[in-house]
């Protein structure tokens, strides 16, 4: 039966690639791709489980794949991997200049200085978060250009 599901899920995936969106709650991954339906909090854990479970969720941050866009710069993938997961909270935190994600991000970047990370964050919040829709990949990629 699992190997049904699997090959279900492979199916759709790969059908419906051309067409596929990224959830901003969930980011992109097969989770997203073939569960559309992000009405309510079940169904985003649904998205989320299946982006986790798989494990396509890293591998379309890395190859641009899955409805991911590939991040120009080279990553350490846990930091994309990181971000994807957790865009709301970490958001919020660089607004604040500082918080558990911020500093985790700043670990994963190999920050020196935390405390400065997370203050560069914060003073340039608006280069950063461009929109309230900004995407992942653009949110690595203008916070590494901040860190210089």
């Amino acid at each position: 039966m699992k190997k049904v599901l699997v090959s279900i899920a492979a199916v759709a995936a790969l059908g419906s690639a051309a067409f596929a969106g990224v959830n901003d709650q969930t980011g992109c991954g097969l989770g997203a791709m073939i569960i559309k339906d992000d009405s309510s909090a079940l169904m985003l854990a649904l998205q989320a489980t299946t982006n986790g479970t798989v494990g396509n969720q890293t591998f379309g941050i890395t190859s641009g794949t899955s409805g991911c866009k590939k991040v120009k710069l080279v990553m350490n993938e846990r930091a994309a991997e990181f971000v994807a997961s957790n865009m709301d909270q970490l958001a919020k935190e660089a607004a604040m200049g500082h918080g558990e994600s911020v500093e985790t991000l700043a670990e994963l970047l190999g920050a020196e200085d935390k405390a400065a990370f997370a203050a560069a964050l914060q003073e340039n919040y608006n280069r950063i978060y461009t929109s309230k829709d900004v995407k992942m990949a653009d949110v690595l990629d203008n916070i590494v250009t901040v860190k210089g």
